[in-house]
């Protein structure tokens, strides 16, 4: 983390009211659309952190990523209460995710953060015409 972001960081704490405010319904929003559809990270609070809060896309990106780990963990408690997680496979896809995330954090590190958001918007547009037309 560089000395600006540090900086930024310490100079925005304790958040003021507005703040905690729009942190607070980003995070309704994505524990909403994660218990819903399963997800909430990538499509709802980074768009959010980076539209609304100003956060770059790194920023944003390890923000949510920290914010998934709270809501994943409630949320596989609840869906395993209704019997509905499958532990064997979570672990299949799960554990060589770890791989990925190495990558990918290797990877974002080097992109600058027009390219990142390029590619954001990108994939959101794919996910969107393969949902919507192949699904």
């Amino acid at each position: 983390m560089s000395a600006a972001d540090r900086q930024e960081l310490a100079a925005s704490w304790p958040p003021s009211r507005r703040d905690a405010g729009q942190l607070t319904a980003i995070g309704l929003s994505a524990g909403v659309f994660s218990a819903l559809f399963g997800v909430g990270g990538g499509t709802v609070m980074v768009p959010l952190l980076v539209l609304w809060r100003g956060f770059n896309e790194k920023r944003a990106t390890g923000t949510s990523l920290f914010a998934i780990v709270i809501i994943a963990g409630y949320a596989v408690i609840s869906y395993g209460f209704f019997g509905h997680v499958d532990v064997e496979k979570g672990l299949l896809i799960g554990i060589p995710a770890i791989g990925g995330v190495v990558f990918g954090t290797w990877l974002q590190q080097r992109l600058s953060v027009r390219l990142l958001s390029g590619l954001f918007a990108c994939l959101m547009l794919v996910v969107v015409v393969l949902y919507v037309f192949f699904k």
